[in-house]
């Protein structure tokens, strides 16, 4: 695996030598469900302009919501931030070593505490992502996919594998197996190092029917229409928007305040209409305010507006 790893590793850039326990940190919050083809670019814009937990700890949350855009769920923004401000107030501005250190920051589960515990500092780590537990459970038990979470079992059995030495190569090769080969849908077996050894592959690779992975939809689903709104607010952050225009009626819309907003803003805005219902649009725009991602004020008459937080 190790070998593997040194033949097919992808260059990413936060593989690169030199880059701080922070950069490490970011990188897998970015990487959560998201294709590294839009992680790494953002990634550098990010570590460009907030090389430091400090520097993002002293950012607004209207200017990490604008950065972030539309790499993923923009909670994990403000989660990254609130975990920056941690890091820079308690911390000395320097991530802490240790998993229970790291789980202690908030926004920092299992998972990321043992990456940047492998990836940043080197030290032995359980690292159970995804693509880890799909490549370990078809080698050594068979099962064409993971549960939705690893349980005790699964956790002690995988860091007994974890070698003694080369635990960061075999954690990183592992993870760029189930990234490249031994993919959810289409594993390519022939390509497979550990093909001689994989239960699952000896088995006639079947498939669970219960753990039968399906297609995530988007198109007409909440995730659609909340990215809208989203898109509406960073569309002019300058701009607050009406509420009543995401969430009256057509019959009752006032065309003319429609027309007043800046063309981007009023582009997206007539995007959240065609996407939802006024219900649901105002049932989405109180979750979003309720997480932090939205702010409401009021106008000079008084009338509700929506806008980034600040």
């Amino acid at each position: 695996m190790v070998d593997w790893f040194a033949r097919h590793a992808r260059d990413l850039p936060w593989r690169a030598a030199g880059t701080s326990a922070w950069g490490i940190l970011v990188s897998e919050v970015m990487s959560q469900q998201t294709p590294m083809v839009r992680v790494a670019p953002r990634w550098t814009e990010w570590m460009d302009r907030w090389p430091t937990p400090a520097d993002l700890a002293a950012a607004s949350p209207a200017e990490v919501l604008l950065a972030w855009d539309t790499l993923g769920y923009p909670r994990r923004a403000l989660r990254l931030r609130e975990t920056a401000v941690a890091i820079a107030e308690e911390h000395g501005n320097t991530v802490p070593v240790g998993e229970a250190a790291l789980r202690a920051l908030p926004g920092v589960g299992d998972y990321t505490a043992a990456a940047v515990t492998s990836f940043a500092h080197r030290a032995p780590a359980t690292v159970l992502d995804v693509n880890i537990r799909r490549v370990l459970g078809r080698v050594f038990a068979g099962r064409s996919h993971p549960t939705p979470a690893p349980t005790r079992r699964e956790r002690d059995w995988a860091a007994a594998l974890v070698p003694g030495t080369g635990h960061v190569e075999w954690n990183a090769g592992l993870m760029e197996l189930g990234a490249l080969v031994c993919t959810s849908r289409n594993p390519d077996c022939a390509a497979c190092p550990l093909r001689g050894d994989c239960d699952w592959y000896d088995a006639g690779r079947p498939i669970d029917p219960a753990r039968r992975p399906s297609t995530q939809t988007w198109h007409g689903t909440d995730r659609q229409l909340r990215g809208a709104i989203m898109a509406a607010l960073r569309a002019d952050p300058d701009t607050e928007v009406p509420v009543a225009l995401l969430v009256t009626e057509t019959a009752d819309l006032d065309p003319e305040a429609l027309t007043a907003l800046p063309d981007p803003v009023e582009a997206a805005v007539l995007r959240v209409r065609a996407l939802g219902s006024a219900e649901r649009v105002a049932r989405l725009v109180a979750a979003l305010v309720a997480d932090g991602l939205a702010e409401r004020t009021a106008g000079d008459a008084g009338e509700e507006r929506l806008r980034l937080p600040r």
